[in-house]
């Protein structure tokens, strides 16, 4: 519980120093442009520097070894999906491995599934719970069991794209300090605004992101949907915690906490489904924000030493971040009060839409960061172009639905039992 006073206290000193020196209004409109150009600069230089000269998904990279590895399938409710997933997952481009699905106590009949693919697919196993025990709980017991080395880990929705095992596991085997490598989820959900939006998302958000915190230092979360993992790594930090709602967030935040290295890899791509209801996407991103407090109220008291410097910058990140939702939030309370009653000049806010003049050069530099993003990802997704005019709503909705959700998860956080086990239910899939 001290850390978690400690994590808030230094969110309430940052918004109250905003406050105090009236630059409150100043730094919500200049984080977010400050933010872009960093994405944007550290985005190219991975491209120039690391991507450029890979062959590129279709064409799978040639290894000097082929150790044996395990492919991680947690499913729960997954009837309608998991077919797919293990027919996607058996044709990966590598010679030999397994596959472990993990029916957690689901509700349909995933289970009946999977009895009936593993007598179709001779390295196929599954595991039953009798009861849901959460994502972490099926990807430790399916590691326990898992006879490989490697792990690459996909959920029981996904569909991995023949080659991408071999990009997952390629840094791996290049670097022995290499604990995880996340990969690339291309949406296939794209019948609504909400998945398209998302499809630009995932290029210019998500995909920038990573490739930037891959130049700059520490990677803040692998994707939980595709992920390699070193079995000595998740050994080393004790694999993934059952009482986290994001298992992925915290086990990154563990392993380069213990100084293994995370790497992103563009060319591993898994295409996945993604909520396309206001309601399933409010839930999923309301989980990743309450996530992403529970690990950095978690780490607040780990990374104080010298030798854990990098990730300073994740815990600024987030803080920043944070920071910069509870301000926005603060001069909208300030603002319509304001309307009613007198104000003191420094808790005065005239506007909350940025002067005309930043509020364009906001809006272009975002532009800006979809197309850069975008001619980068066009690579791994030929289409991808063609949702270039729909990221114009992306600051009206994501950033509307990043604001609100921090707000809301940063106390369910606080006030959330680290002992309560985190299980999970059906997400939204969208429309197919």
């Amino acid at each position: 519980m001290k850390q978690k006073f400690l994590g808030v206290l230094i969110i309430m000193a940052l918004v109250t120093t905003c406050l105090t020196t009236g630059l409150i209004l100043d730094f919500i409109f200049f984080y977010p442009l400050f933010m872009s150009f960093i994405w944007i600069i550290g985005g190219v230089y991975f491209y120039f520097h690391w991507e450029r000269q890979s062959p590129g998904a279709e064409q799978a990279p040639l290894l000097k070894t082929y150790p044996f590895i395990s492919i991680l399938i947690p499913c729960f409710n997954e009837s309608r999906n998991v077919v797919e997933t293990i027919e996607a997952a058996s044709r990966q481009n590598w010679p030999h491995f397994e596959i472990i699905a993990i029916n957690d106590g689901s509700k349909d009949n995933t289970g009946v599934i999977l009895d009936q693919l593993a007598e179709q697919y001779p390295n196929l196993r599954v595991i039953h719970f009798a009861q849901n025990q959460g994502k972490a709980m099926a990807l430790r017991m399916a590691a326990l069991v898992a006879k490989g080395e490697f792990f690459v880990s996909v959920d029981g929705d996904a569909l991995l794209h023949p080659n991408a095992t071999a990009y997952l596991i390629k840094p791996m085997l290049e670097n022995p300090r290499v604990g995880a490598v996340t990969g690339n989820p291309r949406i296939r959900t794209r019948a609504t605004l909400l998945g398209k939006i998302q499809v630009g998302e995932f290029s210019s958000i998500i995909g920038l992101i990573k490739r930037a915190q891959r130049v700059y230092g520490h990677i803040f979360t692998i994707s939980g949907v595709i992920a390699a993992f070193r079995r000595s790594a998740l050994h080393n930090c004790g694999y993934w915690d059952v009482n986290m709602i994001t298992e992925d967030i915290d086990i990154s935040w563990q392993l380069q906490l213990r100084h293994w290295q995370i790497q992103y890899e563009p060319c591993a791509i898994t295409w996945i489904l993604m909520p396309e209801t206001l309601k399933g996407l409010w839930q999923q991103r309301l989980r990743w924000a309450q996530g992403g407090a529970e690990v950095y109220f978690k780490s607040l008291t780990m990374i104080w030493h010298w030798s854990d410097r990098r990730m300073w910058m994740l815990v600024l990140d987030f803080c920043l971040g944070t920071t910069w939702a509870c301000a926005y939030m603060l001069s909208i309370m300030l603002w319509i009060v304001g309307k009613f009653m007198i104000l003191p000049t420094d808790l005065f806010v005239p506007t909350i839409w940025p002067p005309a003049f930043w509020g364009l050069a906001l809006a272009s530099v975002s532009l800006l960061q979809f197309i850069v993003a975008m001619l980068i990802e066009r690579r791994y997704d030929r289409k991808l172009l063609r949702s270039v005019g729909w990221t114009i709503w992306y600051p009206f909705i994501f950033w509307a639905l990043s604001l609100f959700t921090t707000i809301v998860g940063l106390p369910k956080a606080f006030f959330t039992s680290s002992k309560k086990r985190a299980l999970w239910v059906s997400p939204d899939r969208g429309f197919r």
